[in-house]
């Protein structure tokens, strides 16, 4: 297949936000830089019982904080001890249209740093067992598998545009839009806030 365009300087403007995130015994999942002052988003179900670890792209490992959770969601909110990273782009998910060409990065099957692309396949939303009742879910038939969960879903431009969350029916992959994660991290950085002045 020949694309109409290169996605290659995309990927590679959006690769040194990319990260490992170790959060169970065994087996990792992705993440993504979201502050150049230390804060890593990823999937809650990429976290277990011990303290995260998280790979960056330079190789540095650090320890993990874990700053705020939503499991309605999918969600969580990591702080390292870091200063001036490459923080990812962050697109508006609310401008995605079916049939727009994406991409994924992450570490499917232990394979770090994989690309994969497809197409928004639906814009639809989720039932949920929590008090939100339905989240709005992105739709992709971009490859995803063990290890992409908690990375990037970019738009042509290398903006992230979604948090790769799971995959459903063999073939379609969903992500949660990055208009519910910046809520998500908006909330977080006020309870934070809150508690530190208490």
């Amino acid at each position: 297949m020949v694309l109409p365009f290169d996605l290659t300087p995309a990927i590679a403007a959006a690769k040194p936000s990319l990260v490992t995130v170790f959060g169970r015994r065994n087996g990792a999942g992705a993440g993504i830089l979201w502050s150049a002052d230390g804060l890593v988003l990823t999937n809650r179900h990429v976290l277990g019982r011990h303290a995260p670890r998280v790979l960056l792209a330079d190789e540095r490992q650090l320890a993990a904080e874990v700053v705020a959770t939503d499991e309605e969601v999918d969600l969580a909110l990591l702080r390292i001890d870091a200063q001036g990273l490459p923080a990812a782009t962050i697109g508006d998910s609310t401008q995605l249209r079916v049939g727009e060409l994406v991409f994924t990065l992450g570490h499917p099957w232990g394979q770090r740093n994989a690309a994969s692309f497809g197409i928004v396949s639906q814009l639809g939303n989720a039932q949920t067992h929590g008090r939100r009742g339905l989240i709005p879910i992105i739709r992709t038939d971009a490859h995803l598998a063990p290890g992409n969960s908690g990375g990037p879903l970019l738009n042509a431009l290398g903006e992230v545009v979604g948090i790769n969350t799971m995959i459903v029916g063999g073939d379609q992959g969903i992500a949660i839009p990055t208009a519910v994660a910046l809520d998500f991290v908006a909330q977080a950085k006020t309870r934070v806030e809150a508690l530190r002045y208490q």
